[in-house]
């Protein structure tokens, strides 16, 4: 994937204060960051920051952080906050997905956001899909009893493909629809992304799942 480079993006992220840049050394210990013992919930591929700072300012009882791996595009997340008053449970990180078992222990995430993920279609880079089983690994890894995936998109090829990854990789079922906003139950207390209200608005129906790890119990 292509991006724009937006000069100076990466020096303002890389002093940003709302930005964790030494995310190893709080494997195992979130919570000291954030000062309490509130849950976790991470976005990966978090774009502009839309829909995780709106759920970190409905759901003050949970912390969030939001993973970005492009500077040019956490960059507007960034300077959205700082328009805005303090939102002391929501951090920003700019790392790859594939690093998540480095930055976050064994059971420290309650659940994690999937939104419009990069559809990557050529079939060679199925792995570097968040959805694939390889990253599904990497979730199970840092995900606590109870804890859950959630994904949408509407991409219709890429979430039969995560369909088929949750269920070949063991991940039960929970919830599933393939037209999100006119399924009334998942519908409550859906916070749209940017994407979401650019597709929806088009007449694309949105597809979401919820999957459980293999031999854990969901919060439902």
């Amino acid at each position: 994937m292509r991006l724009r480079n937006i000069p100076g993006a990466d020096e303002v992220v890389g002093h940003s204060p709302l930005v964790v840049h030494d995310p190893e050394a709080y494997k195992g210990r979130w919570k000291e960051l954030f000062g309490n013992e509130h849950p976790i919930h991470i976005e990966v591929g978090m774009g502009k920051g839309k829909f995780i700072t709106e759920m970190a300012l409905l759901n003050p009882q949970v912390n969030y952080v939001g993973i970005e791996r492009y500077t040019s595009v956490l960059l507007r997340a960034v300077q959205k906050r700082e328009q805005m008053e303090e939102i002391p449970n929501l951090y920003y990180l700019c790392i790859d997905a594939r690093e998540l078992p480095q930055i976050f222990g064994a059971g420290e995430v309650e659940r994690i956001y999937l939104n419009f993920s990069d559809p990557w279609p050529k079939d060679r880079h199925a792995k570097r899909r968040l959805p694939s089983r390889e990253f599904l690994a990497r979730y199970r890894q840092i995900l606590a009893e109870g804890g859950r995936v959630e994904f949408k998109t509407d991409n219709r090829g890429l979430f039969e493909f995560a369909l088929e990854e949750a269920k070949e990789s063991g991940w039960p079922l929970a919830e599933c629809t393939f037209d999100l906003h006119h399924d009334e139950k998942l519908m409550q207390g859906n916070v749209m992304t940017e994407y979401e209200e650019k597709f929806s608005g088009l007449g694309n129906p949105i597809h979401k799942m919820v999957i459980l790890p293999p031999d854990g119990n969901g919060l439902l």
